[in-house]
């Protein structure tokens, strides 16, 4: 397959809006869209960003502490402005934190380095979180097949009120049968 066919596959899987955001060793601060965002583990607690090799950005994050600004649905502005397309007024910045973080998200994250890992033509970066916020009332900016959304309305809710990758649960087989209510998970499951 081509390299449009994979990013038109890809692009079938909606994502989030981040704008990762850092200082160089000169104190200045640098920013970027990124979609390739990803929680890796409660604990410790730990996420993923994954930026393409040609990004200036890139030589920042390396040994860095960094912010994983989350966008909400009213920040397509601040989307553009650090995917290089830089909006007047820019965007607002919150003195919060030791590191640069954006006003107005729906979440952010602050990490320190963790690990950073080859990743063919993009490279992963690994920040443990070590503190964050969360506005509850703020819905997320999205990306899918190349454009922005916003959430729209629910279509139904979540068939299980568990962690869907909990050790206990198993994968299920095709004959599996689903019923969606709320039941405690036990301490321990019968093999």
């Amino acid at each position: 397959m081509n390299e449009r066919t994979m990013r038109s596959i890809f692009g079938q899987f909606a994502s989030g809006v981040t704008v990762i955001t850092c200082t160089d060793d000169e104190g200045e601060t640098h920013g970027a869209t990124v979609t390739a965002f990803t929680v890796i583990s409660l604990e410790p607690r730990l996420c993923q960003v994954t930026l393409t090799r040609r990004s200036p950005a890139c030589g920042y994050l390396h040994d860095a502490p960094f912010a994983v600004n989350i966008l909400s649905a009213d920040q397509l502005d601040t989307a553009m402005h650090f995917a290089g397309k830089p909006r007047v007024p820019g965007p607002e910045w919150s003195s919060t934190w030791p590191v640069p973080a954006l006003t107005g998200n729906a979440a952010t994250l602050i990490c320190n380095p963790w690990a950073s890992y080859d990743g063919g033509d993009h490279i992963i970066f690994v920040g443990e979180i070590v503190d964050a916020h969360v506005d509850t009332s703020s819905e997320p900016l999205l990306f899918y097949r190349s454009k922005f959304h916003d959430l729209g309305e629910t279509t139904a809710t979540a068939a299980h009120c568990s962690d869907l990758d909990d050790p206990h649960r198993r994968w299920f087989g095709a004959t599996a049968r689903f019923t969606p209510t709320c039941v405690p998970i036990p301490d321990s499951v019968p093999a």
